[in-house]
């Protein structure tokens, strides 16, 4: 039988525009703002997460915009302060997700999202990736938030998933690529922003996903040669 490869993705930043959907969030409310608060959202949201990791991400997202809005010296009203979550659903995939995950299926990879929401906001980002998904594992599932190493033992453990069938996928070198190093996992870093974190940390980096497939392969085959040495 053949083995099952499995390719691992973080969802929104690395296939979904995640700082377009915030900036054009905050547009809404404050408008002329949303690439400027953007940076102070940023920094909010992983401490938030960090400070209760079993709260809902919608509700991440609401707490990290309240605290945005309150270091900017702006005015917050309390029916506005879930316009991310409610936005979410609709934030755009980019323009090379959907053509290369059905590449990677095309080419005998299963594909699956390691996510930091929640289950519903998943299932309804999916339609924006319009190529099907094996598996998904969220932070609701595992009650943490990346870069916590629940979500990559979680999928490990529930699909025998292991660094000679196992590549993972991400634009956050934070949330993603360090606990994947720790763990050993083959990765793949997509440094969409051109960002200068040290890059040996990954198995290999691109700046987007037009040829993410042969990336995926190459990693994946090399992982494998070692784990059967």
């Amino acid at each position: 039988m053949t083995e099952i490869r499995w390719a691992t993705f973080d969802c929104y930043g690395t296939l979904i525009d995640w700082r377009h959907g915030i900036a054009t969030g905050i547009e809404l409310i404050f408008p002329g703002r949303g690439r400027e608060l953007l940076e102070t959202f940023n920094r909010h949201e992983p401490v938030v997460q960090a400070e209760t990791p079993t709260l809902r991400y919608r509700d991440v997202l609401t707490e990290s915009f309240r605290r945005t809005a309150y270091e900017a010296g702006l005015t917050l009203h309390p029916d506005d302060a879930d316009v991310l979550a409610a936005s979410i659903p609709y934030w755009p995939a980019f323009d090379d997700t959907a053509a290369e995950l059905q590449r990677l299926r095309d080419a005998g990879w299963r594909v699956a999202l390691l996510t930091n929401c929640d289950r519903d906001i998943i299932g309804s980002a999916q339609r924006r990736l319009r190529t099907p998904v094996d598996a998904i594992v969220t932070a609701e599932d595992v009650g943490a938030y990346k870069p916590d190493h629940r979500h990559f033992r979680r999928f490990a453990e529930t699909f025998d998933a292991r660094p000679g069938n196992w590549v993972h996928v991400a634009q956050s070198y934070f949330h993603d690529m360090v606990p994947a190093a720790a763990l050993g996992i083959p990765r793949v870093w997509v440094n969409r922003r051109d960002e200068n974190d040290d890059p040996t940390i990954a198995d290999a980096v691109v700046a987007d996903l037009s040829r993410l497939t042969e990336t995926v392969i190459k990693v994946g085959d090399a992982a494998k040669r070692s784990s059967t040495l």
